[in-house]
């Protein structure tokens, strides 16, 4: 039990419009203030940093994947994953038939 005294509470998972993570990016990119001082002044994690990334990606000044293709592939992820799903059902759905049909 002395093990958890003084750990923080994890606090609840927060999602932020694409406008507030824009404002974000830009506020981070003017250089008045660092990354780790706009992450605090509006109380984020240097998730932040992440979002800067991705604005890069998006802009073709960084190399990977942008918004919307990472968008299209979840998308996609789980269309395939629910495909997959029925097949299986189908192909227990033959095994069945077929027994009952011999």
């Amino acid at each position: 039990m002395m093990e958890h005294m003084g750990k923080k509470k994890p606090r609840p998972r927060r999602s932020f419009t694409r406008e507030f993570k824009a404002e974000i990016v830009e506020l981070c990119r003017r250089g008045d203030r660092s990354i780790g001082q706009v992450a605090k002044d509006f109380d984020l994690t240097e998730t932040a940093v992440d979002w800067i990334r991705q604005a890069e990606v998006d802009t073709g000044r960084r190399d990977g994947l942008t918004s919307s293709e990472r968008e299209e592939l979840a998308v996609l992820r789980r269309e395939n994953r629910r495909l997959r799903e029925d097949v299986d059902i189908l192909k227990r759905a033959t095994a069945f038939f077929a027994k009952e049909t011999r």
